[in-house]
C-alpha cells in the first residue's frame, strides 16, 4: 500500500508543478497579447488623425508619380531607339 500512496503523492506533486508552470506560461502569453493589443491601439490612434492620414496618402501618391514618370521616360527611350533603327 505504501508504494501506491507514494506513487499518488509523486503524481499529484508533478501535476501541481506542471499546473504552476502552465499558469506562468498562460500569464506570459496573456501579457504579450495585451501588449500587442495596446501597440495596435496606439498605432491606430496615431494614424487616426486626419493630418497623418493625409500626409501618408500624399507620400504614396508622390511615389506612384515618380514610378510612372520613370516608366514614361523608359518608354520614350524605347520609342526613340525603335524609330532610329
Amino acid at each position: 500500500m505504501s508504494k501506491t500512496v507514494s506513487f499518488l503523492k509523486n503524481a499529484f506533486a508533478d501535476l501541481k508543478e506542471s499546473a504552476k508552470a502552465q499558469h506562468e506560461v498562460d500569464k506570459a502569453n496573456f501579457a504579450a497579447a495585451k501588449a500587442e493589443s495596446k501597440a495596435q491601439w496606439e498605432e491606430a490612434k496615431a494614424m487616426g488623425s486626419p493630418k497623418a492620414h493625409k500626409a501618408k496618402e500624399q507620400e504614396k501618391r508622390e511615389k506612384q508619380m515618380e514610378e510612372a514618370n520613370t516608366r514614361i521616360a523608359a518608354a520614350k527611350e524605347r520609342i526613340a531607339a525603335a524609330q532610329n533603327k
